[in-house]
C-alpha cells in the first residue's frame, strides 16, 4: 500500500511535550485521501444547472434511504481470520481494548495561531482510545479484533446518520493539517509527541478516508512508538473502520487487505446476501 512519507518529527521549542502514541494518516487529494470526503460533499450538494435550463429534479427523502444494516448483518460483515494474511488470531475482547498511550491532555500552547485546532486533536485521541472515531452509530454495530505478536487489528462495522457520517469523513480529512504534530500530557505528567499524517485507502466503497497516527513516549520505562493505521470506508449510510498497528510498527498491508475484504463483505450484506466463508481474491 502506497503512502506519502511521514513528515520528519519537528520538536517545537515552545512545546517539547511529548504527544500521545498514535498514527494518523493525513488526507490528500489522492485516490484514497481527503478527495473522497470532498466527493461525498459534492454528492450531497449536487451540480448547478446550465443557464436557462430548469434544474434537474432532485430525489426526495432522507439521504440515508437505501439498504438498512441489521444487527445480524453487521456481525456477518465483520472480518474473519480467513480474510487476513499472516498469523492474525481473532480475540474475544476487542470491544474492551483501550491503549493507555492514547490518554493525555493536548497541549494547547502548541497551537499558537489556531488554538481551536487543539480541540480537534483532543477529539482524535479520545476517539481512538474509546473506539468512537466516527461518533456514535445511529443503528446496529459490531466489532471484532485480531492479534499478531504485539500488533492488533480492530474491525468495526456500523450504521450511521448519512449526513453526519460524511461530515465525520471531512473532519478526518482536516486532521493532518490541524494536528500535524502536537504534544499530550498524561495524568502522571509524562509528555508524548503525536504526529498525524496521510495514509492512502483503496478505492473502494462510496467514500473513504485514511490516517496514520504515531505516538512517541515510553512503555514500561523505555522509549516506545505506537503506530496506528486508520482506514474508514462508507457504503451507503453504513461504514467500516479498520485500525491496525502497535509497538511493532504500523500494519498498513493488513489494514489495506482488511478494508478491501471488509468492504466486499459489507456490500454483500447490504445487498441481502451472505458473505462467502472464502475471502474474495484481491486484485
Amino acid at each position: 500500500m502506497s503512502r506519502r512519507p511521514s513528515r520528519p518529527v519537528r520538536l517545537a521549542a515552545c512545546a517539547l511535550a511529548a504527544g500521545a502514541l498514535l498514527t494518523t494518516a493525513a488526507c490528500s487529494d489522492g485516490a484514497g485521501g481527503s478527495g473522497a470526503a470532498r466527493d461525498a460533499a459534492a454528492e450531497r450538494a449536487g451540480t448547478a444547472s446550465p443557464a436557462g435550463r430548469a434544474p434537474a429534479a432532485q430525489p426526495t427523502g432522507s439521504p440515508s434511504t437505501g439498504p438498512v444494516l441489521t444487527e445480524s448483518g453487521a456481525k456477518a460483515a465483520l472480518l474473519t481470520e480467513g480474510d487476513l494474511e499472516g498469523d492474525w488470531n481473532q480475540v474475544q475482547d476487542a470491544d474492551k481494548w483501550r491503549d493507555q498511550l492514547l490518554v493525555g491532555e493536548v497541549d494547547v500552547s502548541d497551537f499558537l495561531t489556531a488554538k481551536t485546532d487543539a480541540s480537534d486533536c483532543q477529539e482524535l485521541l479520545d476517539g481512538l482510545y474509546g473506539e468512537k472515531l466516527l461518533g456514535e452509530p445511529s443503528g446496529p454495530s459490531a466489532v471484532t479484533g485480531f492479534e499478531q505478536g504485539d500488533s492488533r487489528l480492530l474491525d468495526q462495522v456500523a450504521d450511521y446518520d448519512r449526513a453526519g457520517l460524511d461530515d465525520r469523513l471531512e473532519w478526518m480529512a482536516s486532521l493532518p493539517q490541524k494536528c500535524d504534530q502536537f504534544t499530550a500530557t498524561d495524568s502522571g505528567g509524562e509528555k508524548r509527541t503525536v504526529q498525524v499524517t496521510e495514509a492512502s485507502v483503496p478505492d473502494v466503497g462510496d467514500a473513504r478516508e485514511g490516517l496514520l497516527v504515531t505516538v512517541q513516549g515510553t512503555s514500561d520505562g523505555s522509549p516506545a512508538t505506537l503506530s496506528l493505521d486508520v482506514a474508514v470506508v462508507r457504503v451507503g449510510a453504513s461504514a467500516l473502520a479498520v485500525t491496525g498497528g502497535g509497538l511493532d510498527g504500523d500494519q498498513a498491508d493488513a489494514v489495506e487487505q482488511g478494508v478491501r475484504q471488509g468492504t466486499d463483505r459489507l456490500k454483500t450484506v447490504l445487498d441481502g446476501g451472505t458473505p462467502s466463508p472464502q475471502p474474495t481474491p484481491m486484485t
